[in-house]
């Protein structure tokens, strides 16, 4: 019998078993989720849109459907907070810029179309950077959202919204999308799980796009298990998105049930670690992997020599194609519209647009990327960063000859304070260091709690990487991991964050 007297504090595991034997209904969980949401984010500020009533009608038709005795998905009634850079029919969808305030899209992206094919109730729109351009979520144009283990810290980003919601116990489950990190680098400083899939694993299709390439959507919640459940919702081919890989899923979920790395090859990479990284998180990512090898697995020092010129190629390829990306916010066809004094001709109307609704990070950006692409430069800058991005590929190719995954810590530091970098773009640029290279090859990555810094007791994350369409061993190593772990904690890591004060949340 399930313990159900905090619902939010569930899995979603546990959500899904107890929900399936009729012990609660999707209506108690999801107004739970609905209340601690109205508690809590006032402070934490998780959300910019919350959307109590489709969500409850959602879970009264799943209940329903459940007395009627029909098979539903395993996760049918379990909630979850989806991050605003997904289309959603009937939610706002703003990519937390105000160049997009107010806009309702008229249909689902992928994600979200198979999210409601799977009787999940949909909470709301999570906060994020700017059309996820930032690794604080301090440049959402709505202000930011903050950590739930220290409300004066960021909660990563671009996708703190949702890595916020899931730790603040808002949620059980939430989407993410990942450029360069912005799935795992969230989780990692907010002690939660996150996925990168494989480059075409999940449907791209309603993802409002900042670099193509990049781009790639991926769960995010408290365990291994649950990120997995909602993996194997979210994965699938799309013949909607011309990247979308046609071939099965990867087992993710059998992988995160069986949690066993014995005779599997853990490469550490020598090129992510060391200067740089926080004292605490190398002793905690050390401490991580001398348990992979207490559970069997041998572990090998593999070099990655190119992915030192990682985070300079990935700040070419990025805005140019970010550049191209956001051409199409014109003030003519959607979003805001600025029309200055006089008779204005269109060019006048689009240069005050955009300069009313983008942020000082996009335009940033957009500003890098249109120089790179400007003739002349175009070789010396966009292609020549991709020729790195092929280096890299090669360097994860021999890398995956000696070992079965790789891994690194997440992040080199724990939640900075805010304001901290806000004003030293390339300071902030560099905690995606361990992140970007599985972006600019496409490959699946994962994080998951390693324990608190001793420095300032805050979250540090491991991070897992694996080879393209091998997603279920980022399962594997991350769910015999997260045993040990909580053996030797007492418990999730989350337990251990502090209790946050409940207060209204502003309408």
């Amino acid at each position: 019998m399930t313990d159900l007297t905090d619902l939010t504090r569930l899995s979603a595991a546990a959500l899904a078993d107890a929900l399936a034997r009729r012990e609660v209904s999707s209506v108690e969980v999801t107004s739970a989720c609905l209340d601690r949401v109205a508690a809590v984010d006032g402070d934490v500020h998780a959300f910019l849109h919350v959307a109590s009533e489709s969500a409850l009608e959602t879970a009264r038709g799943v209940d329903a459907r459940r007395v009627r005795g029909e098979a539903l998905p395993t996760l049918a009634g379990v909630p979850i907070a989806v991050k605003d850079v997904m289309t959603t029919r009937g939610m706002p969808t703003t990519c937390g810029s105000k160049i997009l305030q107010g806009w309702v899209p008229p249909y689902d992206s992928t994600v979200v179309a198979k999210i409601k094919a799977a009787g999940m109730p949909i909470l709301g729109k999570t906060n994020m950077d700017e059309f996820a351009m930032g690794s604080s979520t301090e440049h959402s144009a709505y202000g930011p959202t903050r950590n739930p283990w220290d409300l004066g810290r960021i909660p990563g980003g671009s996708g703190g919204g949702s890595a916020a919601a899931v730790a603040a116990y808002e949620a059980p489950l939430a989407t993410g999308t990942d450029t360069g990190g912005s799935i795992r680098q969230p989780a990692s400083v907010t002690g939660t799980v996150g996925t990168k899939p494989t480059y075409g694993g999940v449907s791209r299709y309603g993802l409002v796009a900042l670099a193509s390439s990049l781009d790639q959507a991926g769960p995010v919640a408290r365990t291994v298990l649950d990120t997995a459940l909602l993996h194997e919702v979210m994965a699938g081919y799309d013949p909607m998105d011309s990247t979308s890989i046609n071939a099965p899923v990867p087992g993710v979920v059998e992988a995160a049930r069986r949690g066993d790395v014995s005779r599997l090859r853990i490469g550490v990479v020598k090129e992510l670690g060391g200067e740089g990284y926080q004292a605490g998180v190398r002793t905690r990512f050390e401490e991580a992997v001398q348990l992979l090898v207490d559970a069997g697995a041998t572990v090998v020092e593999v070099s990655c020599p190119s992915f030192v010129y990682a985070l300079a190629a990935y700040y070419l390829i990025l805005p140019s194609e970010a550049s191209s990306n956001l051409a199409k916010f014109d003030a003519m066809r959607y979003g805001l519209r600025v029309t200055p004094d006089g008779d204005p001709s269109a060019e006048q109307v689009m240069a005050a647009t955009r300069d009313a609704g983008f942020g000082p990070e996009v335009k940033r950006r957009i500003i890098l990327g249109t120089y790179a692409l400007s003739s002349g430069y175009y070789d010396a800058y966009y292609g020549s960063a991709q020729k790195v991005r092929r280096l890299i590929a090669d360097d994860f190719a021999r890398a995956f000859t000696t070992a079965d995954v790789l891994v690194s810590p997440t992040a080199p530091t724990t939640a900075f304070a805010f304001g901290d970098k806000i004003d030293d773009p390339l300071a902030m640029y560099l905690n995606d260091v361990a992140t970007i290279p599985a972006n600019l090859a496409g490959l699946p990555g994962m994080s998951l709690p390693s324990g608190l810094a001793d420095e300032d007791g805050l979250p540090t994350g491991i991070q897992v990487l694996a080879p393209a369409m091998a997603d279920d061993r980022l399962y594997s190593v991350g769910a015999a991991l997260e045993r040990a772990l909580e053996a030797r904690w007492g418990g999730p890591l989350l337990h251990r964050a502090p209790e946050l004060t409940t207060s209204r949340k502003e309408a």
